[in-house]
């Protein structure tokens, strides 16, 4: 009995009949086999410059965005892997520091534990709460 991922029985695709060249052998058919040809060359050598540019503007996006922000300058220490993902991050020509990929990496932590935060918070208003009314009853005993 086999999974539908089972390694020893690989998965048999159908053909798909719109993407195949049929052989009927004729002189419409070699010339509509170099035209495909020909746009298939031309497709895969627009793919290194696609890939390029996409990564420009997702460097030119994360750029926009950390320096539309204000800025507040923290000192944290991080552990040596941290060091190195950070280090990777500007030699990859993602940011142009580790401190703008460290508050990049910062910003999207918080995000992904809104949660936390929004627990945090309500707590913090319910201990300020409680220092206001035990304030106002210090007041009124003295």
């Amino acid at each position: 009995m086999s999974t539908p991922n089972d390694p020893k029985d690989p998965e048999v695709l159908d053909p798909i009949d719109d993407l195949m060249i049929t052989d009927a052998g004729g002189e419409d058919s070699q010339e509509e086999r170099a035209h495909v040809s020909s746009s298939v060359r031309d497709i895969a050598s627009r793919i290194p410059e696609s890939l390029a540019s996409i990564g420009r503007d997702i460097s030119r996006t994360v750029e926009r965005a950390l320096s539309a922000k204000d800025d507040y300058v923290v000192a944290v220490k991080v552990s040596h892997d941290a060091q190195e993902r950070l280090e990777q991050l500007v030699q990859a020509g993602v940011f142009r520091s580790r401190a703008d990929a460290a508050a990049f990496l910062i910003d999207e932590g918080i995000k992904a534990q809104t949660a936390l935060f929004e627990r945090v918070s309500a707590k913090l208003s319910e201990i300020e709460r409680l220092r206001a009314e035990l304030r106002g009853m210090i007041t009124k005993e003295g």
